[in-house]
């Protein structure tokens, strides 16, 4: 069987599924926010083996935007503030395309050097954003997870060398999980990451973590990362970033920022002051994929001393390419752990070209002023206790009730939650912040604005009422 389509053949494939894209995208605002995920049947039904002959692409067109696609979580719909949206920016799926049916391999330098270089301007205009010095190297990665082992890594060979089994982290129990697999990957075990009690705020608390590091010093143990946070995923609490790179400095240990959801802020004013400090961290975890709005699976990871993460991958062999290239220029199979790689960065550098940098800032801006705003509206809703105001764009809140233990809040909590989404037009999600369970408002996809807001404080307004009755 010839693999290969004629021009005629491939437009007219292309045509499709372009068609249906688009048709996609322009009905998101009319389409449920949370679709029918109870779909163990249907998953059961989809189980088959590989077809021995081909299958037209209509049928399967039909099947996936008529049947499985509605069956999920619309994270690209303006009126998510679940979890944390990531958006989809339409130039980002072209990127895709164009990276797709190029397939050029960009794993070293020698093989696109143009290619690698857009890549490496993209990964430098984040530094830029987030205030890193010229002597910052990045990596792009399929998320913040793996963005946050490879700065696990770094700290570790830097700090540590071969004898990892004494050597300390230190975060707090508000951190994203993904610190405590990373660690594990990286080497460092669980009984050596220490989660620190978050304060009243929501953030890593400075005392305490100090007192912890001097017993384990004093136990003979090894501290060498503490794991801050720009945002935390249950409440939006920004760490006291300045206060904790001063003790690293004077510590002389690495100071890692999760800055996945939280770190684009930076691009804004408002952003920038609560985010202080931030600019001053050995290495910082970003997530695209969240903050500019393109597509699940974009991270990436910037480290200060952009030696250390070389140091950390650093590696050859005999039928790689021998043709050596000057030292200024960027080599993604010497700053990462993979080799076979197709264009990652071309979602970041082709987005930012057609937008503009100007697009972004003010996008951001205006996610922050909606949440505010959001914030206040629903703060004045007869029976709901903010628990924390929106340092970036997330906040927590709780159903309060006179006489109700914490146990009867957190069911009606939960219940607001369900109710609100219940009505189609928003999902809200919650989690367990300090014991209580909390409500959840994220405002981060580019398609929300201000008349999803008022949908939003409508929605749960009249949820309330039900509960109520």
């Amino acid at each position: 069987m010839d693999l290969e389509y004629t021009a005629v053949e491939m437009q007219r494939l292309a045509d499709l599924v372009v068609r249906r894209s688009i048709a996609h995208v322009a009905s998101l605002p009319e389409q449920p926010v949370m679709g029918n995920v109870r779909a163990e049947d249907l998953c059961r039904a989809l189980r088959e083996p590989a077809p021995d002959g081909p299958t037209p692409l209509e049928p399967l067109l039909d099947a996936l935007f008529d049947e499985y696609v509605p069956r999920s979580f619309n994270a690209p719909s303006p009126g998510y503030f679940a979890f944390i949206p990531g958006g989809g920016v339409f130039p980002a799926a072209l990127a895709d395309f164009i990276a797709g049916t190029t397939n050029r391999y960009t794993g070293v330098w020698q093989a696109a050097p143009a290619l690698v270089q857009l890549e490496a301007n993209a990964l430098d205009w984040l530094r830029d954003w987030m205030g890193f010095p010229d002597t910052t190297r990045g990596l792009f990665t399929a998320g913040g997870s793996m963005a946050t082992f490879n700065a696990l890594l770094c700290a570790r060979e830097r700090h540590l060398g071969a004898d990892i089994r004494g050597g300390v982290i230190y975060t707090s129990d508000q951190a994203h999980h993904c610190v405590l697999k990373a660690a594990k990957i990286a080497g460092i075990m669980p009984d050596r990451v220490r989660a620190i009690a978050c304060d009243a705020q929501y953030r890593l608390p400075l005392e305490p973590l100090i007192d912890t590091i001097a017993r384990d010093r004093r136990a003979g143990l090894r501290p060498f990362a503490v794991v801050s946070t720009a945002g935390t995923t249950n409440t939006g609490a920004v760490d006291p970033l300045g206060s904790i790179a001063d003790l690293c400095e004077a510590q002389g240990l690495w100071h890692h920022v999760d800055g996945a959801y939280g770190a684009f802020f930076n691009l804004c004013d408002e952003g920038r002051a609560v985010l202080r400090g931030m600019e001053r961290a050995d290495s910082l975890t970003l997530d695209p994929h969240k903050g500019m709005f393109l597509p699940y699976g974009t991270g990436a990871l910037l480290v200060r001393d952009g030696s250390a993460l070389r140091a950390a991958h650093e590696a050859t062999a005999d039928y790689l390419p021998a043709m050596p290239h000057p030292d200024d220029f960027y080599d993604p199979s010497q700053h990462g752990p993979d080799l076979s790689r197709g264009f990652p960065g071309l979602r970041v550098w082709l987005t930012v070209k057609m937008f503009g940098v100007a697009a972004y800032r003010e996008a951001i801006a205006e996610k922050r002023s909606l949440a505010v705003d959001a914030y206040e509206r629903l703060a004045k809703l007869p029976g709901l206790v903010m628990d924390a105001p929106p340092e970036l764009s997330l906040f927590p809140f709780h159903v309060t009730r006179p006489g109700a233990s914490q146990a009867e809040e957190d069911a009606a909590t939960r219940e607001l939650m369900t109710r609100t989404t219940a009505r189609g037009r928003v999902m809200v999600t919650g989690a367990v912040a300090r014991g209580r369970y909390v409500g959840r408002v994220c405002v981060l996809s580019f398609r929300t604005h201000q008349q999803q807001i008022d949908q939003l404080v409508e929605d749960t307004e009249a949820a309330l009422v039900e509960i109520r009755r």
